[in-house]
């Protein structure tokens, strides 16, 4: 697929578009968009197994077993919308937004329309960066006090949860062990293994400015 290209825009705008759909009929208290997001987000693990399965040469292991950012940020929203537990959203609001949405604007997906891959890959992350819109704006989420600390806490646990298993596997999880083959941010952050400080601080700073907005409520240093 080429990004930015005429394909690639009309997908973001589908995305727009859903978001903008589901936002307004959960702010009139539809239950639909709620149910309909949590079951795209719980089961699209299966959904890329079933269509990665439709290639012919064997996959590499980062792509059987869900350990990206992205895997996690599909649990956490599903299992948000759920229950509304406030960890889970907060998670999903930034790694959804800070994270997943990098990979709608610059996707590392070599597959074009219409193959099956390419429609799963926007699936998966359009949905995550769709609840992390809906939980605030529909459903009127807000972070907990000292939301910044905890979310950051959460950032390293996954960085070096994902740094350790890319060591024992020789996989290539969150792109810690090398960057993507197509362009994309980290192409702008320095070459292994300077990129991976550059991205834990550009991580830390785009997560903190989404809490911004709700430091007027609450403490987001601060839990007390």
């Amino acid at each position: 697929m080429t990004p930015f290209g005429l394909t690639h825009a009309l997908v973001i705008v589908t995305i727009i578009l859903v978001t903008g759909i589901c936002v307004q009929q959960g702010r009139r208290g539809g239950l639909w968009p709620r149910a309909f997001l949590a079951f795209l987000c719980l089961t699209v693990y299966p959904l890329n197994q079933m269509t990665l399965g439709t290639l012919d040469f064997e996959l590499p292991l980062e792509n059987i077993l869900p350990f990206h950012l992205c895997d996690f940020a599909a649990l956490t929203a599903g299992f948000a919308l759920l229950t509304r537990h406030s960890l889970l959203c907060e998670l999903t609001y930034c790694w959804g937004l800070a994270g997943t949405l990098q990979g709608l604007i610059t996707p590392n997906l070599p597959y074009p329309f219409p193959h099956p891959v390419f429609w799963s890959f926007f699936i998966h992350h359009g949905v995550v960066v769709i609840v992390a819109l809906y939980l605030p704006l529909a459903m009127g989420w807000k972070p907990g006090p000292g939301v910044v600390p905890r979310v950051l806490l959460w950032n390293q646990i996954y960085f070096f949860s994902a740094l350790a298993t890319n060591t024992a596997l020789g996989t290539n999880y969150g792109f810690l062990s090398r960057k993507p083959d197509s362009a994309t941010l980290l192409d702008h952050l320095g070459e292994w293994p300077v990129y991976l400080l550059s991205l834990q601080v550009l991580a830390a700073v785009l997560m903190t400015l989404l809490l911004l907005p709700f430091r007027k409520s609450i403490n987001i240093w601060r839990s007390s």
